[in-house]
């Protein structure tokens, strides 16, 4: 994974937003959570959008994040799941 300067941008803890966008299935949010829970145990804000034509689903969810690496471990088993389409 490359390298990002969030490192320089945040000032660690603090609360990091993701924005996951999957396919619209059931299960999304709970492999979502599932994912979270493993690097930052608690209760989430989670908020859920489907797309226009519904096929895909917007799952944000903020953690309280601690360290760098934490972030970026995140984004890459957040980005690995196979029904996660990208990772913001």
């Amino acid at each position: 994974m490359q390298k990002t300067k969030l490192n320089e941008m945040l000032e660690f803890p603090c609360p990091f937003t993701y924005k996951v966008m999957g396919l619209a299935q059931p299960e999304l949010v709970n492999q979502v959570v599932e994912v979270v829970q493993r690097h930052d145990p608690g209760h989430y804000n989670l908020q859920v959008k489907p797309s226009s034509k519904g096929n895909y689903h917007s799952v944000s969810i903020t953690i309280n994040a601690t360290h760098i690496d934490q972030v970026e471990t995140l984004y890459e088993e957040l980005g690995n799941l196979e029904i996660v389409r990208m990772v913001l």
